[in-house]
């Protein structure tokens, strides 16, 4: 593995110093497979967009790295989870959605059925109107209520 140090400039940015000596200020963490396999391989990125570090396995890193790279990506990636579905305007769409999430109550807007996609692992990706992800983790596990909605749109 490459050998590197991640610490916090005095603005809060990461700097990512290589072990050539090469530094990189405000780079950005950026999973490689966010919603298919979170917890694996993830790209530093500079200010510029370009990579700077490939990180095959994270759980290989420093304790330090690992956590500032946690923080970096919790303050960055917004998917609130779907707890429940409280009310469907219509079953049609446009449709408005009243949901309880893991972050309060909302109303998202689905303009297409396709805007709700199956993930490999039985998850469901709701992806509203303004191009905001919600995560619904185990649909059998909705109440029942929420699963008769649900599948209307299914």
């Amino acid at each position: 593995m490459t050998v590197f140090t991640l610490q916090r400039d005095p603005h809060g940015h990461l700097r990512l110093t290589l072990g050539d000596g090469t530094v990189h200020d405000d780079v950005h963490p950026v999973r490689a497979f966010p919603l298919s396999d979170p917890k694996s391989a993830l790209s530093l990125l500079g200010a510029d967009g370009r990579e700077c570090l490939w990180v095959a396995d994270p759980t290989t890193l420093p304790a330090e790295a690992l956590q500032l790279i946690e923080e970096e990506l919790a303050a960055r990636n917004f998917m609130p989870e779907i707890l429940a579905l409280l009310e469907v305007s219509t079953f049609a769409t446009p449709s408005d959605w009243t949901v309880q999430t893991d972050r309060g109550q909302r109303v998202l807007v689905l303009n297409a059925e396709e805007d709700i996609r199956r993930l490999g692992d039985g998850r469901l990706l709701v992806t509203d109107r303004h191009g905001v992800p919600h995560i619904i983790s185990r649909p059998a596990a909705l109440d029942r209520r929420s699963r008769r909605l649900l599948e209307r749109f299914l």
